[in-house]
Formats: structure tokens, C-alpha cells, sequence
């Protein structure tokens, strides 16, 4: 099934709303989807269908705001690409931000950056003349992920000079 960017949008508010939470541990516990931490060597996270239930495998040791973009990238799977998960067997991560051609990849990447980062908060460190690098400290976050929701504000009609964003930044 072909998500569109908005579509990855659209769920992502339609889950804030529901949940009332931008807490990735909180929203997988509360979506039923159980996360479980595995001593990975390079992968970052891994989501599975297994007879119904939903998992999540994430890297045990990711700093923090590493630890929140993965789980909510593969949350924006569970979300947007369960079915497909289902016939594939599910997805792997070892640098999400290597998305390539690779369409459910920058969609769950958009998500995650739609539940972490406000519209309203971006914005405002924008009109307040910071660089994505500076709202990524500002907002506990990664450039790659603020450079993503800069490109996403500009196809919703916003005219804010494009970001470039690194596959390889957390490798």
C-alpha cells in the first residue's frame, strides 16, 4: 500500500490526539506494542509481526534522544506499514536516516519527526533565526530528523530555505 507524506502525517496527528502523548515509550504501551531492548551490535531497531503481536527490538544501549527517534520510527511502521511488515517479516534498522529510494523508510522517518517535534516549537526557533543544528540541541533531537520536518513544513506551503540531512550523522 502506498503511503503518501501527508497520509504519515495525518496518522501521526491522528495518534498525538488519540494517545495525548509525544512519549514513545509511553505511546508503544499504550498502542499495545511490546518494546524490548536487545544487545545489537549495529542495528538500532528491528519491527515484527509475530502471531498478532506487535514488537519492538531496539538497541539497548542508544543515548537517549537516539533511543526516542528509533522507537518512534519503527512506532510510524506499526503505524503506517503493518501489513506490510506482516508479509515481509517485518523491518530492520541499522541507520535510519539512510533512507535512499527506500519509500517506508523516509515515511516512518516522518512520522517520528510529526509526534517529536511540534509545529508550533519549530517554527518558533526558525522566527527566532536558529539552524537546524541549534533547534536539534534546543530540542533534544538529531539535525537529520529537525532537517526532515523543514523540508515536511515546506510541502505543507511553508518557503523555508531546504535542509540537507546526513544518512550517515549517527553511524
Amino acid at each position: 500500500m502506498m503511503i503518501k507524506t501527508e497520509d504519515a502525517v495525518r496518522m501521526a496527528v491522528k495518534v498525538l490526539r488519540r494517545y495525548g502523548t509525544r512519549s514513545p515509550d509511553r505511546l508503544a504501551q499504550e498502542m499495545g506494542i511490546i518494546v524490548m531492548e536487545r544487545p545489537f551490535v549495529k542495528q538500532k531497531g528491528a519491527y515484527k509481526v509475530i502471531e498478532r503481536n506487535r514488537f519492538i527490538f531496539i538497541k539497548e544501549d542508544l543515548h537517549p534522544v537516539m533511543h526516542d527517534i528509533v522507537l518512534l520510527h519503527e512506532i510510524g511502521h506499526d503505524t503506517l506499514h503493518r501489513h506490510e511488515a506482516v508479509s515481509t517479516g517485518g523491518f530492520q534498522e541499522f541507520n535510519i536516516f539512510d533512507m535512499g529510494n527506500r519509500r517506508m523508510e523516509y515515511e516512518a522517518n516522518i512520522f517520528a519527526a510529526q509526534i517529536s517535534l511540534p509545529d508550533d516549537e519549530i517554527l518558533e526557533y526558525i522566527y527566532q533565526g536558529y539552524d537546524v543544528g541549534q533547534i536539534a540541541r534546543a530540542m533534544d533531537s538529531d539535525i537529520n530528523l529537525v532537517a526532515l520536518k523543514v523540508a515536511e513544513l515546506n510541502r505543507q506551503g511553508y518557503s523555508f530555505r531546504e535542509q540537507e540531512f546526513r544518512g550517515d550523522f549517527l553511524r
